[in-house]
């Protein structure tokens, strides 16, 4: 039984966007890693839980799946599901995505380090 079920999972082919890493969006702002393992942890097992504790990143999380199948069930099933009347929004982590945040920071930095350096500011009156 058990190795059938390997055999139906290793001829399923995912799309290019499922991973084992899923971001999670619009928690409760006072929810807990232990609480999200209740949760998250009902699909498969799991290898790591982040939850978000600074400003930007509250109400966010990183769940780490051991196996892709888990984590791709878990994205079906848990997102949009209501969690103290906040509706989560469930998505695979994308780097790329991530990295492109990064760039647009680092880019902005620039910016302003250039309008200082020629003591440029955003106060034009039209």
């Amino acid at each position: 039984m058990a190795m059938a079920m390997l055999q139906r999972r290793a001829n399923v082919r995912l799309p290019p966007e499922v991973n084992r890493v899923l971001y999670i969006r619009n928690l409760p702002y006072k929810i807990t890693a232990e609480e999200m393992y209740d949760i998250f942890g009902k699909y498969g097992a799991i290898r790591q839980i982040r939850v978000g504790n600074t400003a930007e990143t509250r109400g966010t999380a990183f769940v780490v799946y051991e196996d892709i199948f888990d984590a791709k069930n878990a994205c079906d099933h848990l997102s949009g599901f209501n969690v103290c009347n906040r509706y989560l929004v469930v998505l695979y982590y994308q780097s790329n995505k991530a990295f492109k945040r990064v760039d647009v920071d680092k880019k902005l930095e620039e910016i302003d380090k250039l309008k200082t350096q020629f003591n440029l500011n955003d106060d034009t009156k039209k």
